[in-house]
């Protein structure tokens, strides 16, 4: 499909363009970026004036449940949700059921994100198999299957020295490790973060700690093996201070947040809310001043959604019993832009951090708009304002705190291999 869009403010940070102009997209690539751009025949045109046009955004934590969970969610409405949400890219975590420690699970993800999804998709593989945690996943074959990473994500992995092997192998072959770094036996019985608000609510806590000494570790075993390393959803100051100086002294180790860590503390669980309930949980007002100052000084890379449907009956139990996360596909771009709002970030390092670092990271060829490149887009109307109504969202599930919540901005039209994927 060729398409001409029109007039946007087009911020490309991969070649360090930012300007008002035209985009001409044919056979799926872009053709052209420049000024007064006129329509060949045939083209269809998008009104761009007034907003931004962007490399296709990328989200390289999203759960998308399919296959074993569709009640939660499925590869249809996940893409959809992302699309809806200006996620052109996303790589969904292996917790599925089956999990995806073979190459036939990433195979079916695969096809059936390109035969019916509304995004692109790249599987992350198992570091080990069934993530049990005591044997190393066959990560050629998931690597050849398409996988473009390989975590535990949702179970850290507790042997060191499994750990390091896998730093190693990976290494090897040339395939990343994301980290969920957590120490169990810390976090105990813990449901929220430790501190006044649990203490107050009676509720067991997490300490910080619990991050901080996995992604001590993990770090340092990226540091002794020379081995690329990524820390998923950092939500302590601790974390971000340990990658700091990580980064500092040249070990290999990037990292993310999620847009709840630096918009909610764990004051957002007052009242019991399950839908507040999260791994790793929310924290202090001094966290999330620390993750701030972490996306601001180049210390944090990437904004990812950790992006995890539930049904209700999965939350609308006691706040013990109830299951971690919540879904943000759609709600990440405007809380994200309210970092530039106020000054955390650029406009051009928010699209860093939304597109192109996280293409860096798990190594596609997404997050430019350069002349040639794969035509992903994101048009994104920042005056926009809508309510978070969860009945109305793509997503199969409703767990989200920010249901009521007022949002400016959003994608406008998301466009997928120069194709439209998803117009508002």
């Amino acid at each position: 499909m060729n398409l001409l869009i029109k007039n946007g403010r087009v911020i490309d940070p991969s070649q360090g363009f930012d300007d008002v102009a035209d985009v001409l997209v044919e056979a799926g690539l872009v053709k052209e970026i420049g000024k007064s751009l006129k329509a060949p025949a045939g083209v269809a045109t998008v009104d761009a004036a007034g907003k931004y046009v962007v490399p296709g955004l990328v989200d390289m934590h999203v759960h998308l449940r399919d296959p074993g969970l569709e009640y939660k969610e499925d590869i249809v409405s996940g893409t959809r949700a992302a699309a809806a949400g200006g996620f052109t890219s996303i790589a969904c975590m292996p917790n599925t059921k089956p999990v995806i420690d073979n190459k036939a699970v990433a195979g079916y993800i695969i096809n059936k994100a390109k035969s019916e999804g509304f995004c692109n998709v790249f599987p992350v593989g198992c570091i080990t198999y069934g993530m049990g945690g005591e044997r190393m996943a066959e990560m050629g074959e998931l690597k050849e299957a398409g996988c473009v990473a390989v975590s535990d994500d949702g179970r850290p992995v507790a042997n060191a020295e499994l750990m390091r092997r896998a730093l190693e192998y990976a290494r090897g072959i040339g395939i990343l490790v994301i980290s969920h770094a957590e120490d169990l036996a810390l976090v105990g019985e813990g449901v929220m973060n430790e501190g006044f608000t649990s203490t107050e609510l009676g509720l067991k806590g997490i300490p910080r700690v619990a991050e901080d000494i996995a992604t001590a570790r993990d770090v340092m075993l990226a540091e002794y093996t020379n081995s690329p390393l990524h820390i998923a959803h950092v939500s302590t100051r601790g974390s971000v201070r340990l990658i700091r100086e990580a980064k500092a002294r040249g070990v290999k180790v990037t990292c993310e947040t999620a847009p709840h860590y630096f918009t909610l503390t764990d004051d957002a669980v007052r009242g019991y809310d399950t839908n507040a309930k999260m791994n790793p949980p929310l924290r202090e007002a001094d966290d999330v001043a620390a993750i701030k100052e972490g996306l601001r000084d180049g210390t944090i890379d990437c904004i990812a959604t950790d992006h995890a449907p539930h049904h209700l009956d999965e939350k609308d139990v006691e706040f013990n019993v109830a299951a971690n996360g919540i879904i943000g596909l759609e709600t990440s771009l405007p809380l994200s832009l309210k970092l530039v709002e106020e000054g955390t970030l650029t406009l051009n390092q928010l699209v860093e951090k939304m597109s192109i670092n996280p293409s860096k990271i798990i190594g596609i060829s997404r997050g430019s708009l350069k002349i040639g490149s794969v035509a992903d887009l994101t048009v994104i109307d920042p005056t926009a304002e809508w309510t978070v109504e969860p009945e109305k969202l793509a997503s199969k599930s409703r767990n989200t705190p920010f249901a009521g919540w007022r949002m400016k901005g959003a994608a406008t039209c998301t466009i997928l291999g120069g194709v439209v994927a998803f117009p508002r």
